[in-house]
């Protein structure tokens, strides 16, 4: 039996290695990027760069690569548990990988989406900010809004009903697993799945228009804390400690920009 045990667990112990390779591939890529000449592109900005002006289709496909790597090197880790189940669920199936491949490319397509609207919505929140304070203040006093934003959140009911989703991942497999087209079936199962990851980790993501995605510092302590929160049941109690930090930085910033 023991034996047994081990060989059934060495499919999924690759298939967590091969989920953690690609992630660390992502933190390479991005850390080649920042370190490149067109690294300064890696930061999101206050405000459409010129390119994005000048060369929309150029600066979006920069922009999606850019969020898509992120999304992989902070948000694929922490739904490992739900991917390794879901491949021992469907192990024996014809085309098992494809049909894992196809929860994956779900999940990061509903992540692809967020972040243009994020995108979108930060900027028009500092081009909002911009006409009615000197340029000093208004990047501070729109770095205060993200932050007290994604310190409210921490408070919030939804969060923690989207955490309950990610946190029980046979649970939401059971339920989301049903008869009918399997290809189909994995990609809206990774759709929704990242409908709940968005849930309970957008405003931490808004962050990243904070630090930047050059700050590779300042993403792997948020992908640290969002593994924590969606893996682990006392991750919960992070959320009011960390709320607190973010309304204090909130005020910090805004300090700032009064002073500006």
């Amino acid at each position: 039996m023991q034996s047994r045990a081990r060989f059934a667990s060495w499919p999924d112990a690759v298939l967590a290695g091969s989920l953690a390779s690609l992630a660390l591939l992502a933190w390479w890529s991005l850390w080649l990027w920042r370190h490149s000449p067109e690294g300064h592109w890696l930061m999101h900005g206050s405000s459409p760069p010129p390119m994005a002006m000048a060369h929309p289709l150029r600066f979006m496909a920069i922009f999606t690569t850019g969020w898509t790597l992120m999304t992989i090197a902070m948000m694929l880790p922490t739904s490992i548990p739900l991917l390794v189940l879901f491949h021992r669920m469907i192990r024996g199936k014809c085309g098992a990988w494809r049909l894992l491949a196809l929860v994956i490319a779900g999940y990061l397509a509903i992540w692809a989406s967020i972040g243009a609207v994020l995108q979108a919505t930060i900027w028009m929140l500092y081009a909002g900010v911009g006409r009615v304070l000197l340029p000093g203040a208004a990047r501070w006093f729109a770095s205060a809004a993200l932050l007290a934003v994604a310190g409210l959140f921490q408070f919030s009911k939804l969060k923690y009903a989207c955490l309950d989703k990610c946190r029980s991942p046979m649970s939401f497999l059971v339920s989301h697993w049903r008869g009918g087209s399997e290809p189909t079936q994995a990609l809206r199962l990774g759709a929704v799945h990242g409908l709940f990851c968005v849930g309970c980790c957008w405003s931490l993501m808004a962050l990243m228009f904070v630090v930047g995605a050059g700050s590779l510092t300042g993403m792997l302590a948020l992908g640290v804390v969002m593994a924590l929160e969606k893996n682990f049941a006392w991750g919960r109690r992070l959320g009011a400690p960390l709320g607190w930090l973010l309304l204090a930085g909130a005020a910090a910033a805004a300090t700032v920009g009064f002073r500006a």
